[in-house]
């Protein structure tokens, strides 16, 4: 779902939602080869390309043609899915560089009518890179920050509705690398839940499309029971050692869980039931707050 904003004459934004269709074609005819996505009324395209296809892609001719790309994979010391964000004239030249590094797959940005030259795919690789420091999903592993790229106002209004779409393709296509954890600000009007426990356990979140947030901030218990779940208790750690969880023992970031229950043993550092532990302000758990909507 795409949204487009409009101001009503005291000035007001109002915002309308539309109807999108995105094609996708997988060319060996299987959901683990390659794919094509293109969206309707749209001049871009995006591909979809394990790592292990690179080679067998020369035989694309549109993949010499200027792009961005996203290679992603997972890191394993902070058990975070991670991303490379980079831009080339000719795609395919350089994802064949890459194949040194370690990524699992990519997805590029090109367009049909060979539109994009340099200035627009390093301005695109420069506002990706930080859409998705902010968004905070993925880790980047870019060892520089992309530099600044000036183009036209013409040509940065058109980027910037390309930026728009290959945010929805992307998440169609399973990496929410550009999607906030969650959103804040005067729009976000959903509920919030708390819970508290021993050991200083203080915790703020709330449900979401991907499933339950911890929200920045929240006070998280200073030790754990011999029985908390040992892959919670192991992220714990990894979220003390990176920064994620301060001296302070507070969450520095959001933090999205499958499930409210594991959240809730995140906070708590004990074997916990999140749909009735994580309630209201008004003291109603979840459980009943979702029975009742």
């Amino acid at each position: 779902m795409v949204w487009w904003k409009f101001r009503n004459k005291r000035g007001e934004i109002l915002t309308t939602d539309f109807g999108k269709t995105i094609r996708l074609f997988l060319i060996e005819g299987n959901p683990n080869g390659r794919w094509v996505c293109e969206l309707s009324n749209w001049t871009g395209k995006a591909y979809k390309i394990a790592k292990t296809q690179i080679k067998s892609s020369t035989d694309r001719n549109d993949l010499t043609s200027a792009g961005v790309y996203f290679l992603f994979g997972r890191d394993d010391e902070s058990d975070k899915e991670s991303v490379y964000i980079g831009e080339a004239e000719t795609v395919i030249d350089r994802l064949i560089q890459q194949l040194g590094s370690d990524w699992t797959e990519c997805v590029v940005f090109i367009s049909k009518d060979k539109n994009l030259n340099k200035a627009h795919v390093k301005y695109l690789e420069r506002r990706f890179y930080n859409i998705a420091k902010e968004a905070n999903r993925y880790k980047i592993t870019n060892s520089t920050t992309p530099a600044e790229t000036a183009i036209s106002e013409a040509d940065t209004a058109e980027m910037e509705e390309y930026i728009q779409n290959a945010k929805l393709m992307l998440n169609a296509m399973g990496h929410k690398v550009l999607e906030p954890v969650i959103a804040h600000g005067s729009g976000d009007k959903s509920e919030k839940f708390y819970i508290k426990g021993a050991r200083g356990a203080d915790g703020t979140g709330k449900p979401t499309f991907d499933g339950f947030v911890v929200l920045k901030g929240s006070s998280i218990c200073r030790e754990v029971t011999p029985t908390m779940m040992k892959s919670i208790a192991a992220l714990r750690e990894i979220c003390i050692a990176d920064g994620r969880i301060n001296s302070d023992f507070k969450l520095q970031e959001d933090m999205i869980f499958k499930s409210p229950s594991s959240a809730a043993v995140f906070v708590v550092g004990r074997s916990s039931n999140g749909r009735d532990e994580w309630k209201t302000k008004t003291g109603v758990s979840l459980n009943d707050y979702e029975n009742k909507e």
